[in-house]
């Protein structure tokens, strides 16, 4: 049962991400935008079950959840707690964890194992440059596709309704991926 470190706000302001003492995935983002769509997923589903959560997104030893704009912080944190402290921990004594990395396939994973060597690269360049940047503020970023010069990303976590990722955030990496890797990618976040 992981521990909660810290909880912190993110630029965006109906987000807040929970640092844990111990991850509860491995390298491996998950992303959910509504309770039917997590309802596979134990974490992600009690979180939702909390109420007014608009999203839920972890990674590793941080979980991210979003409310709507009326909901108040004070009132649901507590709440969120309860969930995120019961959730079972990667390093369980029986190794299973929550077992969710091996359900995810799909665009993103595909095009993070694809072997198109311009996803490579930019793969690369957002780890080094943009994704760092991105989990400090409790979000990620994953592409899903690169089709004719136009590479379709998704905002997860904080950034999915953060104002400032789908405009200053989309400018820059598209500006740095057209100055170091190819000038005629467009980029687009879906």
């Amino acid at each position: 049962m992981p521990k909660i470190a810290d909880i912190q706000e993110t630029p965006n302001p109906n987000a807040v991400k929970f640092i844990l003492k111990e991850p509860v995935s491995h390298g491996t983002s998950h992303s959910f935008d509504s309770a039917e769509k997590a309802k596979d997923d134990k974490l992600a589903h009690s979180l939702f079950e909390v109420g007014d959560v608009v999203s839920v997104f972890y990674m590793d030893k941080m979980i991210t959840v979003e409310k709507p704009d009326e909901a108040d912080w004070d009132e649901i944190l507590p709440m969120l707690a309860v969930p995120i402290r019961a959730a079972e921990s990667i390093a369980s004594p029986n190794g299973n964890g929550n077992g969710n990395a091996a359900k995810e396939v799909g665009g993103a994973i595909a095009a993070a194992v694809s072997d198109n060597p311009v996803i490579a690269q930019i793969n690369e360049l957002l780890d080094e440059r943009i994704r760092p940047y991105l989990a400090s503020d409790g979000g990620w970023l994953e592409i899903l596709d690169l089709e004719d010069k136009t590479l379709k990303i998704r905002y997860q976590g904080a950034c999915g309704s953060c104002p400032s990722s789908l405009t200053g955030t989309l400018m820059a990496i598209e500006n740095m991926i057209k100055d170091e890797i190819d000038s005629e990618i467009e980029v687009v976040a879906v």
